[in-house]
């Protein structure tokens, strides 16, 4: 039973020794672009060809929470991911958030921003299905779920905020 139609690999993660010394090797060298640091993860991402295609992660040995050297993300349409949990869990695979937890519903990496579930393969491989969002990053929102990512900021003008909306 077909879960969800895979487009292409999305991003692949490296175990590293030295961190800043391999974020140096792959932008000075390799000349990939830096996406994102991690510091207190001990992580580093880059782009891969244009910024929303393809990404690698970089891990200091033993900071990766869902055992990096196992996991691979395949890029999806937005919308297959947002049905993905259910499809998921009617094959038999249990959804899951970024930090392992199961999960009835995407979350958001605002940072690229971008929409995934994660699950595993029966070897225990943790396999993810990503598809980049239209809207601009935002870091400061670190990784939420679906749901809140969704939730518009109600926009409040000179005059306060728009009829119909209490002003708390």
């Amino acid at each position: 039973m077909l879960i969800t139609p895979v487009d292409r690999l999305f991003e692949a993660h490296l175990v590293v020794a030295d961190l800043d010394a391999s974020i140096a090797f792959y932008r000075d060298r390799v000349g990939l672009e830096l996406a994102h640091v991690t510091p207190a993860r001990h992580a580093a991402f880059f782009w891969v060809g244009s910024r929303g295609t393809t990404m690698l992660g970089l891990w200091t040995g033993g900071s990766a929470p869902q055992k990096t050297t196992t996991h691979i993300a395949f890029a999806v349409r937005s919308d297959d991911v947002i049905s993905a949990p259910r499809a998921l869990q009617s094959a038999g695979s249990r959804p899951r958030a970024l930090d392992g937890r199961p999960t009835d519903e995407p979350v958001v990496l605002a940072w690229m921003p971008a929409v995934s579930i994660y699950f595993h393969d029966p070897d225990g491989h943790l396999l993810e299905y990503v598809a980049m969002l239209p809207e601009d990053p935002r870091p400061d929102r670190g990784v939420l779920p679906w749901h809140e990512w969704t939730q518009r900021e109600v926009p409040v003008g000179i005059f306060g905020p728009p009829a119909g909306i209490p002003d708390v």
